[in-house]
């Protein structure tokens, strides 16, 4: 289990507001550095895996549980 960085809490926010507050979280992180994001919008689902493919991040991790979405993004 990789252990986060960070850790963002987006729950209760919709499209696009969990990307764009992990975008900001992420410049404040080092290369390397990772990022939990937790939200709960079914919606972001492909929304993280979208946003970490273009923007140069890994996506390490995404699972669901209880209604809450978490991801582990590896800055690039």
């Amino acid at each position: 289990m990789t252990t986060p960085n960070a850790t963002l809490d987006a729950k209760g926010l919709s499209c696009p507001l969990p990307v764009v507050k992990a975008r900001l979280e992420m410049d404040k992180l080092g290369s390397g550095d990772v990022l939990q994001v937790l939200a709960t919008d079914p919606g972001s689902v492909a929304d993280f895996e979208n946003w970490t493919k273009m923007s140069g991040h890994e996506l390490l991790d995404s699972k669901q549980a209880d209604g809450v979405y978490s991801y582990l993004i590896k800055k690039g």
